[in-house]
């Protein structure tokens, strides 16, 4: 891995509209914290990029000297992919704008822009595109390795409305990928993840929703679960692509409408969000409180902006974070079992288990049409191990390795891409599946020397 010398990092640092970062600065620590703190890492120079021309200069310095590469968007990779030690940090936080064409519904947006900044923009009009569930998160790593929210079954994955991206390739080139232009690395922008390029402008499609839906929380003690996870897999059978419910399984944080000694007790809650008229919720809604007893809801009409910012509390950065994660084709009784099982032992009161309905528009996509290739997958579960002190790291990975293979024999056997941790490089195929041969090729062909390798990489040499 080389190294520049300070005359190089001068020489850098005069070509930039944006900051040079180095060790010794003031503001370096705090440039190098991204959201996992579980990563602590030291890179030689940060690059705050302003802008285009910055980003082209700093790939360029970085091919030209074999310096390692990272690149970061919203820092909220689980692996620290956006941070790296010894080589240079290419950063694009500062590259936030959103805007926003209501006619055309399109949106533009940079690659340091949060889920919050293009929701602030795209809801001014009544418009979304599906993004993720945690408002802090970068919509950029979100959108390369594919996306999913809560608009995913009416509207597909994030990928699938994506219209076009700029792109600063590993020679220096800015060009621009769509369906007609660059096809091929249009095709594996969408789910390949960082390894093609350093994108500078992500096109949307848009799409009416909001400014209110109607969603909120059921909530109901662990003990239900065996009755109530089988009634909710039979209700997702026949749920409308408008309705996304999630399961989420954990210990209860202090909610109001909860009662206070059902704090800290392990449940299951429903997290729902229904993105037609708010006046046709309540209906919808109504069999999902009928699944058992509940500890308590919180369900209604509310902004589409404050359900994207639900989870932020429970998703806050500075914690200490491990995923594990696997697809799903249905909700067998066994998982359901294993992960009630699983839930009463929790080693921290931070750690839960997502299990995010898919289904609709999403499954209907040919899996060759992107390079997120999960088309089948009904449910993707994430196990979320989460905590705040390196003594309890051991227990707390433990954990989620030992969720992870027992629920194995009841997975497809893929992943989504996002949710793997920097030690997974043997599931990067897993994640691609019958993709993977075309993405080395369009690797070969834009990245033959894998500039773009601190990513979930596709080496052109596989």
């Amino acid at each position: 891995m080389g190294q520049l010398s300070q005359e190089h990092v001068e020489s850098l640092k005069a070509r930039l509209r944006g900051r040079l970062l180095q060790p010794a600065d003031a503001a370096y620590d705090e440039a190098r914290r991204i959201w996992n703190a579980m990563i602590d890492r030291r890179p030689q120079l940060i690059v705050q990029a302003a802008g285009v021309a910055d980003v082209v200069a700093a790939v360029n310095v970085a091919r030209e000297h074999g310096v390692l590469l990272a690149i970061r968007g919203g820092g909220h990779n689980i692996g620290g992919l956006a941070i790296c030690d010894g080589g240079m940090v290419l950063d694009l936080t500062a590259m936030r704008s959103v805007r926003i064409d209501p006619q055309a519904q399109r949106a533009w947006v940079e690659p340091g822009a949060t889920l919050r900044d293009f929701d602030h923009e795209a809801q001014a009009f009544g418009l979304a595109t599906p993004l993720g569930i945690n408002s802090t998160t970068g919509v950029a790593g979100l959108t390369l390795g594919g996306g999913f929210g809560w608009l995913s079954r009416k509207f597909g994955t994030t990928v699938d409305n994506l219209v076009s991206a700029q792109v600063v390739t590993a020679d220096g080139k800015l060009v621009r990928a769509s369906a007609d232009e660059h096809p091929d690395l249009f095709w594996a922008l969408r789910g390949g993840g960082g390894n093609f390029g350093v994108v500078t402008m992500f096109e949307f499609r848009l799409h009416p929703v909001g400014p209110e839906v109607y969603g909120g929380l059921i909530i109901y003690p662990l003990e239900q679960g065996p009755t109530v996870l089988p009634a909710f897999r039979e209700q997702f059978k026949s749920m409308p692509d408008e309705l996304t419910v999630w399961a989420v399984l954990r210990q209860a944080p202090p909610l109001p409408f909860l009662p206070p000694e059902a704090h800290g007790k392990p449940i299951v809650a429903l997290a729902i969000c229904y993105i037609g008229p708010p006046e046709h919720g309540a209906a919808l809604v109504e069999p999902l409180r009928k699944l058992g007893t509940p500890y308590g809801e919180h369900v209604g009409p509310m902004p589409f902006t404050a359900w994207q910012q639900a989870f932020d509390p429970l998703l806050t950065p500075g914690a200490r974070n491990y995923w594990k994660s696997h697809n799903f084709a249905g909700l067998d009784d066994g998982l359901i079992a294993m992960l009630v099982e699983q839930i009463g032992k929790l080693p921290s009161p931070q750690c839960e288990v997502f299990v995010g309905a898919m289904g609709g528009q999403t499954n209907r996509v040919a899996p060759d049409a992107t390079a997120y290739a999960n088309r089948d997958a009904q449910f993707i579960m994430n196990l979320h191990g989460r905590w705040d002190t390196p003594a309890e790291d051991d227990a707390c990975i433990g954990w989620a390795r030992e969720v992870f293979r027992a629920a194995a024999p009841f997975a497809l056997g893929s992943v989504y891409v996002n949710f793997l941790t920097q030690e997974e490089t043997d599931r990067v195929g897993a994640a691609y599946g019958p993709n993977f041969a075309r993405l080395v090729e369009v690797k070969r062909r834009y990245d033959p020397g894998n500039l773009f390798r601190h990513n979930h990489n596709i080496n052109p040499a596989a």
